[in-house]
């Protein structure tokens, strides 16, 4: 895991990604005029932050996790990798806790947004203090599980590029996927499943401030589910 970060830390794309996604965010909050200027709102709420995330991260989390693998396998030190004395999810575990952890520093600059609205707020404080950090809890969330699809996405494949879009449309496609084929009516009562099998269902509702366990145990069982898959995709090279 340390050996990621640093990686990441001792190049430019760690900052790159974490300046961008600040950058975007900055521009869309604060300055261009629109539906997410919270300058323009009507109340003290920085929900907006929390509508643009998960495009961004859609891209940005994807262009972290691209390398993880496929750098080792291009450059021919995955097999050097896999004979170290730790278990194959112990790899997969700390590629995931390297991406989490540079997705959380993405994420901890913006609490100067939500500080910001605490002192705009008329009177100083009128925000919705629980909204906002249930919201946050589940932008936390929605990272890992991003992390957890272009890990995935990198053991795939030994080419960045081809690793990038495949976790851009992996991300995209349970984001909106499953809410889009809810809505084309062909599956009947099955409708309500399908569509709960999207994040955005989930990340809809913990966006609300609303923790509830079904949103977060879905959560979890989806990193569970990308981490093994990832993990099988390394045991296939021994077979």
């Amino acid at each position: 895991m340390l050996k990621e970060i640093r990686s990441f830390l001792n190049s430019i794309t760690g900052y790159l990604v974490i300046v961008v996604y600040l950058l975007i965010n900055s521009f869309l909050l604060w300055m261009f005029p629109g539906v997410f200027n919270i300058l323009e709102g009507s109340y003290a709420s920085i929900d907006s932050l929390f509508l643009v995330s998960p495009w961004v991260f859609m891209f940005l989390i994807p262009a972290i996790t691209m390398r993880m693998f496929a750098d080792e396998k291009k450059a021919g030190t995955m097999e050097l990798l896999l004979t170290r004395p730790v278990t194959d999810m112990q790899i997969v575990l700390s590629k995931f806790s390297a991406g989490f952890i540079l997705v959380l520093f993405s994420i901890l600059p913006t609490l100067i947004y939500y500080v910001s609205v605490y002192q705009l707020g008329n009177p100083v404080g009128n925000i919705d203090n629980g909204g906002a950090f249930g919201s946050y809890i589940g932008l936390l969330f929605l990272g890992a599980s991003y992390v957890s699809i272009g890990v995935f996405a990198s053991s795939l494949t030994e080419n960045q590029i081809v690793a990038f879009l495949i976790g851009v449309f992996l991300c995209l496609f349970m984001y909106i996927g499953f809410e889009q084929m809810s809505e084309l009516n062909l599956f009947g009562n099955a409708d309500l499943f399908i569509l709960s099998m999207g994040i955005s269902e989930h990340y809809t509702s913990m966006s609300r401030g609303v923790l509830d366990s079904r949103d977060m145990l879905y959560f979890i069982s989806l990193i569970v589910f990308f981490s093994l898959a990832t993990r099988l995709v390394i045991q296939s090279r021994k077979w």
